[in-house]
C-alpha cells in the first residue's frame, strides 16, 4: 500500500513539473533532429536516435492525456511550439551547422569531391579580403533600395489606408499583382524596359536628360543597363510590396478619431502626421525595412540580369564559388559572414528603433 502511495506521489510531482518536462522534451527533440540532419550520427546510430525521439514524443503525448487540466495547460505552449522548433531545427540549424563545418574544411584541389574538416580559418580571411567589394556593394545596394522602397511605399500605403475608401481591396490587389508572376520573369521584363532601345532610355533621350542622369551616375554612356542604377532599380521594384504591406497594416490600425482630436486641439495637418501617424506607423516601417533589406542584401538575380561584372553582389560570388569554382569551403565562409553581418545589423537596428509595438 505504501509503495502504491509513494508511486502516486512521485507521479504527482512529475506532473507538477510538466512545464519543465515540456521544455526539456522540445529541446531534446530539436537536438536529436539536428544530430541526424547535420550528420553527427549516421547508420544504426541515427536509427536509434530517431526511435528514441519517437518514444519521447509518444511519452509527452501520453503525459498530456493522463494528466489533468493543469498539466495540459502547462504542456500546451510547448506543444504549439514543437512543430515550428522542429522545422527550424531540421531545415535551419542542421544546414547552418553543416555550412559551418564546410567553412572550416579545406580542399587540396577543386576536383576533390568532399573537403576535409581541418579548422581551416583561412577561408574566412579569404571571404573578408578577396570579396570585400562584393560585401560593400551588396549592403550599399540593399540600403539604397530599402530607402527607395520606403520613400515610394510610405505615401502609397498612406493613400490606400486613409484615402482608399471602398477601393482599398482593389488597390491592395494591385500592390500584390507582381507576385502572380515569377521573380525571374519580372526581372527579365526589366531588361526590356532598360534596354538601349527600350522605352525608358528613349523617354530620357527625348527629354534631353541624358547628361543630367550621367552626372548623377545613373546612366553610363547613355545606357541604363549594366549599371548600379539598374540593379538598385530592380531590387526596389521587386521588394516594394514587402515595404508597402506592413506599413499599410500599421496605418490601418490607426483610429481616425485620433487625428480628429489632434485637429480639435488646433494641431496642423503636418504636426498631426508627425505626432500621431508617424509614431504609430513605426512597427510597419520596422518590419518593412527588415523584409526588404535582408533579402535584397543576399539577392543575386538582379545583379546577374541587370548588372555587369562591376556590379556583382555577394550573392553572385557565393553562387559562383559553390557552382562554378566548386570551392564549397570559401562559399560556406562567405555565407556565414553574410549571415553574421546581417544578424548584427538587425540587432543594432532593433535596439535603436525598438520592437515593443510590433505585438
Amino acid at each position: 500500500m505504501n509503495l502504491v502511495v509513494d508511486r502516486r506521489t512521485r507521479l504527482a510531482k512529475f506532473f507538477d513539473r510538466a512545464d519543465i518536462v515540456g521544455l526539456g522534451t522540445m529541446l531534446l527533440l530539436a537536438l536529436g533532429i539536428v544530430a541526424v540532419g547535420a550528420g553527427w550520427v549516421d547508420g544504426d546510430a541515427a536509427r536509434v536516435v530517431i526511435i528514441a525521439l519517437v518514444v519521447v514524443l509518444v511519452g509527452i503525448i501520453a503525459m498530456a492525456v493522463m494528466g489533468n487540466g493543469e498539466v495540459r495547460r502547462k504542456l500546451a505552449p510547448y506543444g504549439l511550439l514543437k512543430p515550428g522548433i522542429l522545422w527550424l531545427a531540421l531545415f535551419f540549424l542542421a544546414p547552418v551547422w553543416s555550412l559551418f563545418v564546410m567553412s572550416l574544411s579545406a580542399k587540396e584541389s577543386r576536383f576533390d569531391f568532399w573537403p576535409d574538416f581541418s579548422w581551416h580559418w583561412d577561408n574566412y580571411r579569404t571571404a573578408l579580403t578577396e570579396f570585400r567589394p562584393q560585401f560593400v556593394r551588396s549592403f550599399s545596394y540593399a540600403g539604397i533600395a530599402t530607402l527607395l522602397t520606403l520613400i515610394i511605399g510610405f505615401p502609397l500605403a498612406y493613400v490606400i489606408a486613409f484615402r482608399g475608401g471602398r477601393y482599398k481591396t482593389i488597390l491592395l490587389g494591385l500592390v500584390v499583382v507582381p507576385f502572380f508572376t515569377s521573380y525571374l520573369i519580372r526581372t527579365l521584363a526589366w531588361q526590356n524596359l532598360l534596354a538601349d532601345s527600350g522605352p525608358i532610355v528613349s523617354i530620357i533621350d527625348d527629354l534631353r536628360l541624358t547628361g543630367l542622369f550621367e552626372s548623377l551616375n545613373i546612366m553610363d554612356n547613355g545606357k541604363l543597363m549594366n549599371t548600379p542604377a539598374a540593379v538598385i532599380g530592380g531590387l526596389t521594384y521587386n521588394f516594394l510590396p514587402f515595404m508597402v504591406l506592413p506599413i499599410y497594416v500599421s496605418m490601418e490600425k490607426i483610429d481616425v478619431r485620433l487625428l480628429d482630436a489632434a485637429h480639435d486641439l488646433y494641431s496642423t495637418g503636418r504636426r498631426a502626421f508627425r505626432k500621431v501617424v508617424l509614431p504609430l506607423t513605426f512597427p510597419g516601417i520596422f518590419a518593412g525595412t527588415l523584409l526588404t533589406f535582408i533579402p535584397a542584401a543576399g539577392d543575386f538575380i538582379n545583379a546577374a540580369l541587370l548588372g555587369s561584372p562591376n556590379t556583382t553582389m555577394i550573392g553572385n560570388s557565393i553562387q559562383d564559388q559553390f557552382i562554378r569554382q566548386n570551392n564549397w569551403p570559401v562559399a560556406g565562409a562567405m555565407s556565414l559572414v553574410l549571415m553574421a553581418i546581417i544578424t548584427v545589423a538587425v540587432m543594432i537596428y532593433t535596439k535603436f528603433l525598438g520592437t515593443e509595438d510590433l505585438v
